[in-house]
């Protein structure tokens, strides 16, 4: 929809570069140029970052290749980084360096403190300079580091596009995969004059791509995004009830919280919480939502400010609401407005000391304001300008927002589909979203050559999502698309027809494995048995595609048509793999659980005992809760004074957390941290730093920690009591036996699979009628195999299948002896 201040021009809204209409949202266009800006602005344009080479490319076609070059960029060395690398060189044990850099203050609403201004205000990091020797050499070195370049990259959105060859106006080199990068950065790039575009890749523009894709192919509708109503019922009832994990900067858990309680009925509401959801400006939401509901009073200190702080219920969120507030009430121009917009955001003093005397004077002679009024508003300003946010910028990003809520709210099995294609690499990111899908009564199947794509496909009319086949560890692309390429012509109906028909020259026998131990096949046969043949799987399929073996037989004199190949004798395994091992097939390979879980067997436990997870935001900062899992890794350390702690990595159905277990917990429980051990940990929520700030991250201090026994599952109490099964739910020793059941691939089953008849001679076609006719009696599941000829060198499957009985049999046998009646 675009992007930064280029959203308040009408011209590239008419041109449909952005597809805001400025003067509906009162984006200003003196936020994007006006006569008294020096420099001349660019738009900076978001494109599915799937796309972003094509961009690219269609530059260098057009302006041609000694033309076009994306710009480098220099990572500089902040204070906890050089304190990491000087420690490293001089070699200081990896626990103190770690203590060290973490008594350095964290970045300040994204601005670095200093290291020598940090050892002055931080009383902790002081004492630490002052007492340590080796503490104060690492701290001394490193504030010399600081601010020097570390490494250098290619910016992520920068292209340049020069008038004539770029060599004339910048050295260039050759960057990581081919690609050619200039040797200055963004602003000599730019004091050069010449021309810098943004192309940001977006993620979220692939996703929403993606999902109007299988809109259009499932249920035939053809959406088109710029004429979507933006007060969509069913949109904004997904807004409030904070169902937005995978909605474009709305999924973290405490926007999710501010939702619910805004219970947002405006598209305006989306553009506030977009620019109020930062650091800064956060501290304003809870009276942002209370306005909204009336239960504060939305006051103005001058009549004036109404026009330009009403959207927002008169706080002050907006870039363009205090530039618009200097037009209406001190006359300012548009120019003026920009430019201070520019000198209180930025504190740029030059510019702040002649703008203020402008804006009181101009605001007393325009509005009639008290000077005492104006000085004060001009504080606020002077502390708001650091939080306050672009509008155009917020309210483009709140437009990809709503798009991505309209098509979950409307086509959920797409969007979700669309989403974990995006995030196939991620599997932190898959595993809540496969939980999402579980909560909106959507079910993720695993992979399967009859049904997988090379992305993640919605199942038609079965609210039903199918693995991408793509997205299984040892699957390429390649071998996706060749798999897809032979079931274009029908479905596979067999291993022995998948065999034919995919060549292994693109499939080969890494790709099989992985297919098979992910489940692909298991309409096919058990994993254990197509794994222990795949080697004779992989020679039969070669040997058909050099003989180049297809065509159709007559059977019964044109009664039934059928394809006809060679056989293969598959051997059964001779032991069977266990469900715990095809989960950890299914792990290794998906990288998470898809069919069951470790934990399945604990849900009723854990349920009742423990938190989940996912559910472990901020606003539980030092509350003492309980939380249960399985242990997915642990890293020990020795502390300073030679004692041992432990990091663990604990994972339930929902996601992961790390908790922390200091030295005294861990001599007591070492021996339990075991990976794979079921536990139950109860300890104290942990999301700020030691200054008190928030570090986006929750972490447990775990108090205690326990491993759930199986003992635990059969008598589990709470609060002391002795729980009883509830009405209409199992027990938990029943739902383990009926969940590993259900996993047990190898359990008996009734029927064999498997029908074989050897024919020794085809002509005899009154025997081939009566075999016919008897099975006509006996319709099943098992597949129909006759082996032709005296040395059955060829095969024929039927078209229809059969119930293995023993009665069955013996008809056949009536007809065709013992010998040649074989059930498998």
């Amino acid at each position: 929809p675009g992007r930064g201040s280029a959203a308040g021009s009408i011209i590239a809204y008419a041109l449909n570069i952005t597809d805001l209409d400025p003067i509906k949202y009162d984006l200003l266009f003196e936020r994007f140029l006006n006569p008294d800006r020096i420099s001349m602005p660019d738009i900076d344009i978001d494109i599915q970052d799937t796309r972003r080479d094509e961009v690219i490319q269609y530059c260098v076609e057009k302006y041609g290749d000694d033309k076009v070059a994306n710009i480098v960029t220099f990572g500089r060395m902040a204070a906890r980084a050089a304190v990491r690398d000087v420690a490293r060189v001089l070699q200081v044990p990896y626990s103190d360096a770690d203590r060290l850099a973490k008594l350095v203050p964290a970045p300040v609403q994204g601005r670095h403190i200093p290291l020598k201004k940090s050892v002055e205000s931080d009383a902790d990091l002081r004492k630490e300079y002052e007492t340590n020797a080796d503490a104060k050499r690492v701290i001394d070195f490193a504030s010399r580091l600081e601010g020097t370049i570390r490494s250098h990259g290619v910016h992520a959105a920068g292209v340049v596009i020069a008038p004539d060859e770029i060599v004339k106006f910048t050295p260039l080199e050759m960057a990581q995969k081919g690609v050619v990068s200039t040797q200055y950065p963004m602003f000599p790039i730019e004091d050069l004059g010449l021309l810098k575009m943004d192309f940001l890749g977006l993620s979220n523009l692939t996703i929403i791509n993606n999902a109007l894709r299988i809109v259009k192919k499932v249920y035939k509708n053809d959406i088109e995004l710029a004429t979507l109503p933006l007060d969509d019922e069913k949109t904004f009832e997904l807004f409030q009830r904070g169902d937005t994990t995978g909605v474009f900067q709305l999924e973290s858990a405490g926007m999710k919280r501010y939702l619910k309680q805004l219970q947002p009925t405006v598209f305006e509401d989306i553009i506030a919480m977009v620019a109020l959801y930062r650091p800064g400006p956060m501290q304003f939401i809870d009276d942002f939502i209370a306005r909204k509901h009336g239960k504060k009073k939305i006051e103005y200190l001058h009549p004036k400010m109404e026009d330009a702080l009403k959207s927002t219920y008169g706080i002050l969120v907006y870039q363009e609401q205090f530039m618009q507030i200097s037009k209406d009430m001190a006359g300012f121009t548009g120019g003026q407005a920009d430019t201070l917009r520019k000198a209180v955001g930025k504190k740029i003093m030059s510019m702040m000391k002649e703008v203020k005397p402008q804006f009181i004077e101009g605001a007393i002679k325009h509005s009639g304001a008290e000077k005492k009024l104006v000085e004060r508003f001009w504080d606020q300003l002077e502390e708001f300008a650091n939080y306050c946010f672009n509008k155009s910028h917020a309210a483009c990003y709140a437009m990809i927002a709503y798009w991505t809520a309209y098509l979950k709210a409307h086509y959920p099995d797409a969007f979700m589909a669309a989403l974990m294609t995006s995030d196939q690499d991620d599997i932190d990111r898959l595993a809540i979203e496969i939980s999402e899908c579980k909560k909106m009564g959507i079910k993720v199947l695993p992979p399967d050559v009859r049904e997988s794509y090379v992305e993640f496909a919605v199942v038609p009319e079965k609210n039903e999502i199918r693995f991408g086949m793509a997205a299984v560890k040892g699957v390429g692309t390649g071998a996706v698309e060749e798999i897809l390429r032979a079931r274009e012509e029908e479905p596979f109906k067999s291993i022995e027809d998948f065999a034919k028909r995919v060549s292994t020259s693109k499939a080969n026998k890494k790709a099989w494995e992985s297919l098979i131990k992910a489940g692909a096949f298991d309409a096919f046969g058990d994993r254990s048995d197509l794994l222990f043949n795949v080697e004779t799987l992989l020679g039969f399929a070669s040997k058909l595609q050099k003989e180049a073996i297809s065509g159709q037989a007559d059977l019964f004199g044109g009664i039934e048509s059928v394809v006809a190949m060679p056989s293969v004798e598959l051997q059964p395994a001779p032991g069977k793999h266990s469900p715990k091992e095809l989960l950890a097939w299914e792990r290794e390979l998906l990288g998470l659980y898809l069919s069951s879980h470790p934990l399945d067997a604990y849900e009723t436990y854990l349920n009742e005992q423990s938190v989940s997870l996912s559910s472990i935001t901020e606003s539980l900062d030092n509350k003492t809760i309980t939380v249960g899992g399985v242990i997915s890794s642990v890293r020990s350390i020795t502390t300073k004074s030679g004692s041992k702690m432990a990091f663990v990595g604990l994972e339930d159905k929902t996601g992961e957390i790390e908790v922390i277990i200091f030295p005294k917990l861990f001599e007591k429980i070492a021996e339990s941290l075991v990976q794979d051990a079921v536990v139950s940990i109860k300890g104290r929520v942990n999301s700020r730093d030691k200054n008190g700030n928030l570090t986006g991250e929750v972490k447990i201090i775990a108090d205690e920690l326990t491993v759930i026994t199986e003992e635990d599952l059969k008598n589990y109490t709470v609060t002391g009591k002795k729980m009883k099964t509830p009405a209409g739910k199992k027990s938990v020793k029943a739902e383990k036996a009926r969940q590993e059941a259900s996993l047990n691939l190898a359990a008996p089953i009734d029927r064999p699979k498997k029908i074989y008849i050897h024919v020794k001679d085809p002509n005899e076609h009154e025997k081939l009628l009566q075999m016919k006719k008897i099975f006509n009696e006996y319709p099943g599941e098992s597949e129909i195999i006759l082996m032709l000829g005296d040395d059955k060198q060829s095969a024929i499957r039927l078209p229809f299948k059969a119930d293995a009985t023993n009665g069955l049999k013996g008809k056949l046998v009536d007809i065709y002896t013992e010998k040649c009646v074989v059930f498998k």
